[in-house]
């Protein structure tokens, strides 16, 4: 098989990931397990031939500065099939890939248990809005389902930066512009200070990577735009901190201080097993609050875990009363819950 019917296959048993790596066979991943097409064993030089495919479909790529630098992030799509967002690599020598595999079709909050507290989220209409998590927790679903809601619910101009694009986005009653960093742009910070002029309400930033793109965020989200972006961090607390240890040590008074009055919201999310074998989100939603905005002003952004997990409200929910919320309604056992609670003690009292 060429590398077009292998991701076709694959995208029609409706795997997440595909693995092309020499020593082991054609592989995909689906619903959180990894399967393999076949017994048969990838040798260095079927990895070469399948990673040259992949590069012909993406005539705009190089395939030979691949070769020599080592690593290439970039997405193609095969029409009437899905769109795939590859990383090829080099390991041991020999050419490698994994390609996560996105449909066409945006993704419906409701059929993947996106609670209607995380998609309201987009209605601020300033400030900053975070998504964390691992990755291949669905940060960019998440992300996508944001968009499509201002998108048709609103009358906006949404810029998204990502490296690489993934989900497409139509104009419906919005403007949608989506710049891909490296083939449309030199870098995050280049484009982040473009679109400033270039009348935005919403930017999307893909990933807030280093300090410079921080510092061009909160700028934005300071004046007047909504600035929707993610971070590899879990929880409310550690993505505060995480953010204001970025900046120099003379620097972090005065960044909690802008960040208290920037910060709208930080949702953090992880995916679980159920007991059915398909894999389902839990959330932590951060809302911010006057109580917490003095919190991270007044540097006790310790206590905001404690305030999270008190409340009852859906606008501070804590993961582990998430994951209890699925525990109750069956989606997943016990064990499930406990090994991905964030305080598995106390969650296990109440379970």
């Amino acid at each position: 098989m060429n590398i077009k019917e292998l991701l076709t296959n694959a995208a029609t048993a409706g795997a997440s990931d595909v693995f092309i790596v020499a020593g082991l066979p054609f592989a995909y991943k689906l619903n959180g397990k990894i399967h393999y097409l076949n017994d048969t064993r990838l040798m260095p030089g079927d990895t070469k031939e399948l990673v040259e495919e992949i590069y012909q479909m993406a005539p705009e790529k190089d395939f030979e500065a691949f070769q020599k630098n080592g690593d290439d992030d970039f997405s193609f799509s095969i029409k009437g099939v899905s769109r795939f967002r590859v990383s090829t690599y080099k390991q041991r020598g020999s050419l490698a890939a994994v390609v996560r595999i996105i449909t066409f079709d945006l993704p419906d909050p409701d059929k993947l248990g996106i609670p209607r507290s995380v998609i309201q989220l987009s209605s601020f209409t300033k400030g900053l809005v975070l998504v964390t998590g691992p990755a291949g927790s669905g940060k960019s679903t998440t992300l996508a389902c944001m968009i499509d809601e201002i998108n048709r619910t609103k009358e906006e101009h949404i810029i998204t930066l990502e490296d690489p694009l993934e989900f497409l986005h139509s104009h419906k009653k919005s403007i949608v512009s989506q710049r891909e960093i490296s083939s449309d742009t030199a870098s995050y910070v280049t484009a982040l200070r473009a679109a400033l002029r270039q009348s935005p309400d919403v930017i999307l930033l893909g990933e807030m990577r280093d300090y410079e793109t921080m510092n061009v965020a909160m700028t934005a989200a300071e004046t007047g735009h909504l600035v929707i972006s993610t971070l590899h961090t879990i929880g409310a607390a550690n993505t505060i901190d995480r953010i204001i240890d970025v900046f120099p040590p003379n620097q972090q008074s005065q960044i909690a201080v802008q960040l208290s009055m920037v910060l709208q919201a930080v949702v953090s999310q992880q995916l679980l097993p159920c007991t059915d074998g398909t894999l389902a989100p839990a959330f932590e939603i951060m809302t911010v609050n006057t109580a917490i905005r003095n919190m991270i002003r007044d540097n006790k952004v310790h206590q905001i875990d404690g305030l999270i997990y008190s409340s009852a409200t859906p606008a501070l929910q804590s993961m582990d009363n998430g994951i209890l919320q699925m525990y109750k309604s069956g989606r997943i056992d016990q064990a499930t819950a406990l090994l991905y609670a964030t305080n598995p003690e106390m969650l296990k009292r109440r379970l």
